[in-house]
């Protein structure tokens, strides 16, 4: 039987990169329909037609945190507002969430999603029914990883302290009219912080390492970064002393934040932990955008998606703006055995295109 999984990550949806007046969106980060609609339609075609074809979306496919309540970022975010949220981003990439109808209408096609932290809120199954009906097939929903054919994969965040969820509390009911997400620190920092940064400086969550950005804002782009530092400050002291218990921060925690926002995650020490399980063979990451193949001890090794969002790194050994259409294929040798390979996606589309996008 010939079969294939095909593993992505951090495609970073929001509402479309024109928003309802025409304007430009400047807190969209996926413009990659076309070429995402054309690589489903490649594996629809001979020899793909009667594979059995597992899809699986491994975490921040939807950037449902950098995504506005009526016009109002919240942290305060109920499954109404989720559902509020998925709404917009649906009718913003048409042509993706089509595309994924159009594969999945064949028998031997399914597709199983891993929430990562931008996507938290996939949580909800008010939203899960939303995406469901988008691309008119029910999901294999996986909280945390999801473990198969000897392949581990899990989005990343759970590995630093900014990003990790608590997988025991979920939610937060008591003394509250309904339930609200549990959302970790970096979650709050980007929807009270970054978010509106990026609306004056969309780029500012591309950048990595970012403490060479702040060195550059510093000495070319000054009043800004006088401003927002300032406001970066008066974030800090305001979380650190909150008066709302479950929004705290502790100081060691914000020292731990600004260390991990300076470099570029990575997550090979967590791989090998996992990978001493004896029937794992390959860790499949996201989380980092930086993709990566990673041979450790013997016939064993850790795999990063990237991402199909741009990342501009001021590191000099890396030094470039770059959109890299990475992603993971699976594969099976005659006897089973799964084979993982990173791969990096082409295609032909579209010819031309919005050059906002570039």
């Amino acid at each position: 039987m010939s079969k294939l999984k095909l593993i992505f990550s951090d495609f970073h949806l929001g509402k479309g990169k024109r928003l309802a007046n025409g304007a430009m969106n400047p807190l969209e980060d996926f413009f990659h329909d076309y070429r995402f609609k054309e690589f489903l339609e490649h594996y629809t075609q001979s020899p793909y037609e009667d594979f059995d074809i597992e899809l699986i979306l491994n975490g921040d496919i939807l950037n449902l945190i950098q995504i506005d309540y009526h016009g109002h970022f919240t942290s305060v975010i109920t499954e109404s507002v989720s559902q509020t949220k998925i709404q917009s981003i649906i009718q913003g990439h048409p042509v993706f969430f089509n595309s994924l109808r159009d594969f999945l209408n064949h028998p031997k096609r399914a597709l199983t999603y891993v929430i990562g932290n931008h996507d938290q809120e996939m949580l909800w199954q008010g939203t899960r029914q939303l995406f469901e009906g988008a691309i008119g097939k029910e999901v294999n929903w996986k909280n945390s990883y999801y473990q198969t054919d000897g392949i581990h994969v899990e989005h990343g965040h759970q590995y630093e302290s900014v990003n990790r969820v608590d997988p025991t509390r979920l939610f937060l009911t008591e003394g509250l009219p309904e339930p609200i997400l549990n959302l970790p620190w970096g979650t709050l920092f980007t929807i009270q912080f970054i978010v509106r940064l990026k609306l004056i400086r969309p780029a500012v969550d591309k950048i990595r390492p970012f403490r060479h950005f702040i060195w550059w804002s510093i000495f070319h782009d000054t009043w800004m970064s006088i401003t927002q530092g300032i406001k970066l400050i008066s974030y800090f002291i305001s979380t650190r002393f909150s008066k709302v218990r479950y929004r705290q921060s502790s100081l060691k925690l914000t020292f731990k934040i600004l260390f991990e926002a300076s470099v570029f995650p990575d997550l090979s020490d967590a791989a090998r932990k996992i990978l001493r399980m004896p029937d794992i063979h390959t860790v499949v990451f996201g989380h980092t955008h930086v993709y990566k193949q990673l041979p450790i001890g013997d016939e064993k090794q850790y795999l990063n998606t990237g991402s199909w969002t741009d990342i501009i790194s001021m590191d000099l050994e890396n030094f470039a703006r770059r959109s890299r259409l990475t992603y993971v294929r699976v594969e099976y040798d005659p006897q089973g055995k799964s084979i993982p390979m990173l791969r990096h996606w082409i295609g032909r589309t579209p010819i031309e295109d919005d050059a906002f996008g570039i």
